[in-house]
Order: C-alpha cells, then structure tokens, then sequence
C-alpha cells in the first residue's frame, strides 16, 4: 500500500512571463494541473517543499484543490540548464480506482555470486514500466542478485511482482548481467615471428632504396 505526500499548492493569481519570473525570485516553482476532461489549472509550490516531496521516493501525491483531496503524479519536469534548479512542473490527476502506467527504479540487492567468482557486473536497465492502482505504487522494486551467476543475466520477465501489479517493460529486457572480465592475450610465438619478418622486409626495403639514392647521387657527381 502506497503511503502519500502532501503537495501545498497555492494558485497562481497572476499569469505571463514577467510573474513567472517574480515567482522563481521569491523561491518558487510553477506547477500546471490537468486531466483528461478538465480545466487545466495554474499553481505554484515552493522550492524546498518540493524538494523534499521528491527525495521522499513518492511517485503519487496528495493534492487539496477547492477543498477536495485529489491525487496527481508528476508527468515532467523543468530544470535550468545551468544550475539545475527546478523551473516548471506538470501535474497529472490519477483516480484511485483507475489504473496507471508509471516507472520505476529498480534497486539492486545481494551479492552476486557470478561476482565473488570474479566476474563483472553490469547494470543496463534503472527503471521499468508497470500498471496498477496509485494505491499500489510501489516506491522501487527489489531486485535479488544473490543467485546471478556467470554468463547469466536477469531480465525484467524474472522479477515478481504483486498481483496487483502488470509489467508493462518487455520481459525480455536485460536489467542486469554478470559476465566474465575480457582478457587480452598475449601475442603467440608466430605472429612475434611474423611481425619480425615484416620489420626485416620493410628495413631491407628501406636499405634498398637508400642504396639506390647513393649510387645516383655519386654518378651525378663523376658527371
């Protein structure tokens, strides 16, 4: 069962880019609010509020507008390019009894035992794609390595997940794998040889040539 984490919004009286400005100033954040139906709706947030609803790990939040208790999850976000401040946020209503597609991050746990035999291991997926009620969201999902062994992966068909709960990433996708580390061999005894006996060619060449030059140089002079 999901738990939530109550976003205060306050409406934003004044729209246009000079109160966007005088907003971010003051410690702002702009929030845009809609669902499939309705009005969308302006507000604003602080900054630090924000900030810890997100660190919180919450995907689905608690909303009161017009004194009604509503949900909504963040759909996007904004962010200054340079200092990586929070600009804009979009918020979407979900319905506790509607079903929703959302990711989520996925945590490794364990020990791998492909990796105390020396191996390497190789994370290639962070989040998968699920369905199910924002009352079941869960705020990551485990995955255990402990029986990855080597030359063996896990793929995101392997997990389990509740009942409640629909994967909507391909089964198929790799999250992670253990592999053993490349190595490079060392060159046999023959290609030594033969990258010697291309040096001796490519020097008698060389002397050849230089040979040639001498010879023409002490003709022209006798000339």
């Amino acid at each position: 069962m999901a738990s939530y984490y109550k976003l205060d919004l306050e409406e934003r009286k004044n729209l246009g880019t000079s109160a966007a400005r005088s907003i971010r100033r003051n410690g702002g954040v702009l929030v845009n609010y809609y669902y499939t139906g309705e009005e969308n709706k302006n507000f604003l947030i602080d900054k630090k509020s924000l900030q810890k609803a997100i660190q919180s790990g919450n995907r689905v939040f608690e909303l009161d507008i017009n004194n009604e208790t509503i949900y909504a999850m963040i759909k996007d976000a904004q962010y200054h390019p340079v200092t990586e401040q929070i600009l804009h946020i979009d918020l979407l209503r979900v319905r506790r009894d509607e079903k929703m597609k959302i990711s989520i991050p996925l945590v490794l746990e364990g020990n791998s035992a492909g990796v105390v035999q020396g191996g390497i291991l190789t994370q290639t997926l962070s989040n998968i794609d699920i369905q199910c009620f924002p009352t079941d969201v869960p705020e990551n999902i485990i995955v255990d390595i402990t029986k990855l062994d080597l030359n063996s992966s896990i793929t995101a068909g392997d997990l389990k997940l509740d009942e409640d709960i629909t994967l909507e990433t391909l089964p198929d996708t790799t999250i992670v794998a253990c592999n053993e580390p490349k190595v490079e061999l060392e060159p046999t005894v023959d290609e030594i040889a033969d990258t010697d006996d291309g040096a001796s060619v490519q020097e008698d060449s060389s002397s050849d040539v230089d040979s040639k030059e001498t010879n023409s140089d002490e003709n022209k002079k006798e000339s």
